[in-house]
């Protein structure tokens, strides 16, 4: 056998490459506005998406939205009207700065520490440690 014979046929042994596939999607929001009120009623399912703290979330709405928030463990309530589009783009924003990895762009990351107003974090599938400052 020649060597591309050889090379032909090592070739069509080697397994099919698969693109690698994330299965990751940035819950939308599922907002109803009531009278002066919005209420985010999914922020359980963001939270855990997020693996955050609901109290975080919150925090970030509140000054991104310059709009008082209140909580409770189903839903989130806050004292303006904001559209369903505005929620999405502000949850998009919070998931863009602290929760997809600026490396790798997974999902995988944790708070290591938040002291001064800056916020380490830490990505657990490529090790990578970046700091962002708190909004």
């Amino acid at each position: 056998m020649t060597y591309e014979q050889l090379l032909e046929k090592a070739f069509t042994q080697l397994p099919e490459l698969s693109e690698e596939k994330v299965d990751f999607k940035i819950p939308e929001v599922d907002s109803l506005v009531q009278g002066s009120k919005t209420i985010v009623k999914n922020i359980s399912q963001i939270a855990d998406v997020a693996r955050r703290d609901k109290a975080e979330i919150a925090k970030y709405l509140t000054k991104e939205l310059a709009a008082p928030i209140t909580y409770d463990d189903q839903k989130l309530t806050i004292l303006a009207k904001i559209s369903q589009n505005v929620l999405n783009e502000k949850v998009k924003r919070y998931f863009e700065l602290y929760i997809i990895c600026k490396e790798c762009h997974k999902p995988d990351t944790h708070v290591l520490l938040t002291d001064r107003g800056y916020t380490t974090i830490v990505c657990e599938a490529c090790g990578a440690k970046y700091t962002v400052k708190n909004s």
